[in-house]
């Protein structure tokens, strides 16, 4: 079996961070996506790389089992091993049979599954490549984590994916939170003749630098200037549903909140019903003052 050095697949440090890791992943995926090399199956091997490195390298715990082979293999070849001599027998996993697979340790997402050297170290299987079967005959389930933005969640998703020969299309619904799952029926991996399985999506909604996110409530920031804080006035507030025109009340203090009814997230269950958006008024100061400006300062300190 040949050794895969992940961190050389995705072009990274050994001391690289999860951030690190997660950055160059999403960059090289983008660039080995099929959707973007039809018919170019040098980027289609590519993609699958990729992803295995990242399957390992930005989970922590086989992330820190991978190091340890890939230490030991080091070793073994500065002593003048070679390849067909490594012990593998201490590093397959024997996790045994009539176990559910999870998306998350052996995957067969984006089309021909992971190499036999993932799946002896992680996956529990053999070599040859076979999948794990269950004794019940209820179908085998997978998990995939799949991310979405913040406006995503807010509006729902589509997302394709390829498993086996087939192209899925998923719709993650409008309302979605971290953690919230999506099934497909039938739709993972085939799991042996005549048995199904299915394929639960698990979301994870990234940050979003314009809000905070608490249930279906939102909370945002907004900047005015001095002079509309202590005379009032509006300003232009960012929603999902479009911008609204907040008014400012004279003499409003710096921190102050203003609720929007119903311009939060939408309920999971309930897409029509809204949480709310909390706006948080910061006053700017200006940090200089033309002669003017300071002189009419001085008048107002001293009235």
């Amino acid at each position: 079996m040949e050794y895969k050095d992940y961190y050389k697949i995705l072009g990274v440090e050994r001391s690289a961070t999860a951030e690190d890791i997660k950055k160059t992943f999403r960059k090289l995926a983008m660039k080995y996506h099929p959707d973007r090399n039809k018919g170019d199956k040098a980027a289609e091997e590519k993609f699958k790389d990729i992803n295995e490195a990242y399957e390992v390298l930005s989970d922590p715990k086989k992330r820190a089992r991978y190091d340890q082979l890939g230490a030991s293999y080091s070793q073994w070849q500065n002593r003048g091993g070679n390849p067909g001599n490594f012990n593998w027998n201490d590093w397959v996993s024997n996790s045994g049979q009539g176990q559910q697979v999870d998306m998350n340790d052996f995957s067969e997402m984006f089309g021909g599954g992971f190499s036999d050297f993932f799946s002896a170290i992680f996956g529990g299987m053999p070599t040859s490549g076979r999948r794990q079967t269950r004794s019940s005959a209820r179908p085998m389930t997978y998990q995939q984590q799949v991310e979405i933005t913040l406006d995503e969640a807010y509006r729902g998703a589509l997302r394709t994916f390829q498993v086996d020969k087939r192209r899925i299309e998923v719709k993650i619904p409008a309302g979605a939170k971290t953690g919230t799952k999506v099934r497909v029926a039938g739709g993972g991996p085939a799991a042996s003749a005549g048995q199904s399985s299915d394929l639960y999506l698990v979301v994870k909604v990234l940050p979003d630098n314009r809000f905070s996110v608490d249930g279906e409530d939102l909370t945002t920031e907004v900047k005015i200037d001095l002079l509309t804080a202590v005379l009032g006035g509006t300003v232009k507030v960012f929603t999902f549903a479009g911008d609204v025109n907040l008014t400012i009340p004279a003499g409003t203090q710096p921190g102050t909140a203003f609720r929007l009814g119903g311009r939060g997230m939408p309920q999971l269950k309930s897409p029509q019903t809204f949480g709310n958006l909390y706006v948080r008024v910061k006053v700017e100061i200006p940090k200089s003052l033309s002669a003017q400006q300071k002189e009419l300062y001085e008048k107002l300190r001293n009235s």
